[in-house]
């Protein structure tokens, strides 16, 4: 039997941990408000600068590798690598490039979120679907090699002629996009599917596809400059539960419009909808105006940096 020195102490210990523990709704309350999202980069804000070759050797001038240390340098926690900035695409690199990346990743802290391709699902040519599809499995199995969870692929631009048939074209994009799914499942390696302002410009088209797919190894790739309509917010919203990555653009209006992207607004949506991983920001040149990739990205880092910090507070 317990006596009274060992009940007054047990008591008091109960009493002052009722004091000092948040109740366990406050404990759920404070999980859910940790921020779940991180801001990252996609490689394609550096498109003029990767793509610049020497002209005596042609070689890049700056490269994907130059890219991971800027990063590290801004503490820029992840970097979505574009396939077509290695040095041999549409071929996948040498297993020894690919592990040389993925271990100076490692080395400099930088997280490989996914990388990406260019393709078009949406021509009525089978052959080029076919190839498509051929080098989305290629790239699957490179994604794997370095440890990028994401390949990301295109619809395809609406094929002439098909302007009133989106459906039969979108038909022929699911069949691709489920190989792709399937494949990508082997190699644990999801497929991330653009919407890029093509054959995907509003939600509903969104949706319409990933229920046609119908596969937990296929997500979408929210590009918030993309939906053509009157509120994209609407449509970023619609398809946050379909998101496994993201391209976040300095407007949610399109290339070039002057009203920037409320970035705490975007950051709630996100959170309302359930989302959690990387937000990688992407800057594209504007024709007329000059472009420094190192200043717009960090600019825009910051920004989203600090409503993700007010969202989640």
């Amino acid at each position: 039997m317990a006596t009274r020195s060992q009940i007054f102490l047990l008591t008091t210990g109960i009493f002052l941990h009722l004091i000092f523990t948040p109740a366990i709704g406050q404990q759920k309350k404070n999980a859910k408000d940790k921020a779940t999202v991180t801001a990252s980069l996609n490689a394609y804000s550096f498109s003029d600068l990767l793509t610049a070759r020497n002209t005596q050797d042609q070689q890049q001038v700056y490269s994907l590798l130059n890219l991971l240390e800027w990063c590290s340098s801004k503490n820029i926690k992840a970097l979505d690598p574009t396939a077509y900035f290695f040095p041999t695409y549409p071929e996948v690199p040498s297993d020894d490039y690919l592990k040389k990346f993925k271990d100076r990743a490692a080395e400099l802290g930088v997280v490989i979120s996914g990388t990406g391709i260019r393709n078009n699902f949406a021509s009525p040519d089978p052959k080029v679907r076919a190839e498509g599809v051929q080098l989305a499995k290629n790239w699957i199995v490179a994604a794997s090699k370095m440890g990028a969870p994401i390949v990301r692929v295109f619809a395809g631009e609406v094929p002439s002629g098909y302007e009133d048939r989106w459906t039969e074209v979108a038909d022929w994009m699911i069949v691709c996009f489920k190989e792709c799914a399937a494949y990508g499942e082997q190699y644990g390696v999801k497929i991330g599917i653009q919407n890029h302002g093509d054959m995907l410009q509003t939600a509903e088209q969104c949706i319409y596809v990933m229920k046609g797919v119908n596969s937990k190894w296929a997500g979408l790739i929210v590009d918030t400059g993309s939906f053509k309509t009157a509120d994209p917010y609407k449509d970023i919203a619609a398809v946050v539960p379909y998101a496994i990555n993201w391209q976040v653009k300095e407007s949610v209006f399109g290339l070039g419009n002057e009203i920037p992207t409320d970035y705490k607004r975007l950051v709630r949506i996100i959170k309302d909808g359930g989302y959690r991983g990387y937000l990688p920001v992407e800057t594209l040149a504007v024709r007329g105006k000059p472009y420094d990739p190192f200043a717009l990205v960090s600019e825009m880092i910051r920004e989203l940096d600090a409503a993700i910090h007010e969202v989640y507070q």
